[in-house]
């Protein structure tokens, strides 16, 4: 049995859940029900005894988008677990591409990193390369950075913030760095931040990097080790939005795609493309009375 949960624009929405029912059965897939969360306002939840989500994550891309979908097979419940990807997730930027543009190599780092979070590049080549583009550039630069340009994304300290106050662990794991995810984790009140470091000299960026490059093996095995030191089986929920969340969003219970390249958001059975991320605890069916911040 499947159960998927959607939040899109009410405009029409009985004519599009009839003409979806009509694409799923075609495809031999049945709803056996379709009605309105009760305490998420605007989250819709159908039902199927069938087990293709494939066919209703791509149904209901047809007649529901852009909108916010999860489908489980089980009723989605509160994680024990929380992983997630930093930049374009949790906060609107990619920290790299903004620290370049203070050494005028904006363009050209934001290609590369566009290409590594669309799959086109091995994930450590690219990342390896940008970072030697910032070679010499002032270690002040990245505090200013922090303060001119890296914002959280709307609903982020929410999501955390009520998470945690269900018990749900929270973890930030990040391709990029720790100057960057540090004080954001904190920000944003996660438990624990696994990211890159910066190599420094001097005062200035030595264009290497210090220890094991965090990457999407990392990422998933991050949340596997997690995952096994809370116990037997938990539930657990990752999000991301480029190529090098794959395996994480695989791996977890809700795998979410934020706004996600291509890649990322075929893998996932949750996809964020309509509302900010309180949008997750709604497909959670977690009542707003309980939302913290």
């Amino acid at each position: 049995m499947l159960i998927a949960r959607l939040i899109a624009d009410p405009q029409g929405l009985s004519a599009r859940i009839d003409a979806a029912r009509d694409a799923l059965e075609a495809r031999g897939v049945r709803l056996a029900a379709a009605a309105m969360l009760d305490h998420c306002g605007d989250t819709l939840e159908m039902t199927s005894p069938d087990d293709d989500a494939a066919a209703m994550l791509d149904v209901f891309d047809t007649h529901f988008a852009p909108a916010d979908i999860l489908v489980a097979g089980d009723e989605p419940t509160v994680p024990r677990l929380f992983i997630s990807d930093m930049d374009s997730t949790m906060i609107g930027q990619e920290c790299i591409d903004e620290l370049a543009d203070y050494a005028g190599l904006k363009d050209q780092v934001a290609a590369i990193t566009e290409r590594a979070m669309q799959g086109e590049l091995d994930f450590v080549a690219a990342l390896r390369e940008r970072v030697l583009l910032l070679k010499d550039l002032p270690e002040s630069a990245i505090t200013a950075c922090l303060a001119e340009r890296i914002r959280p994304m709307a609903g982020a300290a929410t999501l955390v913030a009520t998470l945690k106050s269900l018990g749900c662990r929270t973890v930030l794991v990040t391709g990029g760095f720790h100057h960057f995810a540090d004080p954001i984790g904190e920000l944003l009140g996660f438990d624990h931040v696994v990211g890159n470091r910066l190599e420094v000299a001097d005062g200035k960026l030595t264009g290497g990097l210090v220890g094991p490059i965090v990457d999407s093996t990392v990422k998933r095995a991050t949340l596997l080790a997690e995952a096994e030191a809370l116990g037997e089986h938990p539930v657990t929920l990752a999000s991301g939005d480029g190529a090098n969340d794959i395996p994480m969003i695989e791996a977890a219970t809700y795998g979410v795609a934020y706004y996600a390249k291509p890649k990322a958001r075929a893998a996932a059975n949750g996809r964020i493309d309509r509302g900010d991320l309180t949008s997750i605890l709604k497909l959670l069916g977690i009542n707003r009375h309980d939302w913290v911040g």
